[in-house]
């Protein structure tokens, strides 16, 4: 039984005791409660349907976002092997390609597992990829 259904119950009750709301104090009281009681309930059953209407709403917009954020962060399946952020540049001696990695960035250098060389890794904001020196250290 919906909240309205029970306020018509009330009222029937009500009317059902043939007060006279005109002339006594009891049934002008009871002729206003129940006045009082049909806004509310129509205004329950509104917000209750509104919020109905807004978690579909939430729902589409959430399954928006989820395929949205699949095409943004998409990652690559070669990225998946590595736990840490990590780039490759070239040895400027052997051509080797080297993996720099967190560790390699924390330390400063990085080792050709090649040709054995080791270069500095100097940081550049003008682009990541141009990280290491070209200078070997001896």
């Amino acid at each position: 039984m919906t909240i309205s259904e029970k306020v018509a119950y009330l009222k029937g009750l009500a009317e059902g005791l043939n007060l006279d709301t005109e002339k006594s104090k009891e049934g002008k009281l009871i002729s206003v409660m129940i006045g009082i009681l049909e806004e509310l309930a129509m205004s329950v059953e509104d917000l209750e349907e509104n919020a109905l209407n807004l978690g579909e709403e939430i729902d589409v917009l959430s399954d928006d976002l989820a395929d949205v954020e699949s095409v943004v962060y998409e990652e690559d399946e070669d990225d998946e092997d590595y736990d840490d952020d990590w780039f490759e540049v070239e040895c400027p001696t052997c051509g080797e390609t080297l993996v720099v990695d967190d560790q390699a960035l924390a330390d400063g250098e990085v080792e050709c597992p090649e040709c054995g060389s080791r270069y500095a890794l100097e940081l550049s904001d003008d682009d990541e990829e141009d990280e290491e020196s070209e200078t070997p250290e001896e």
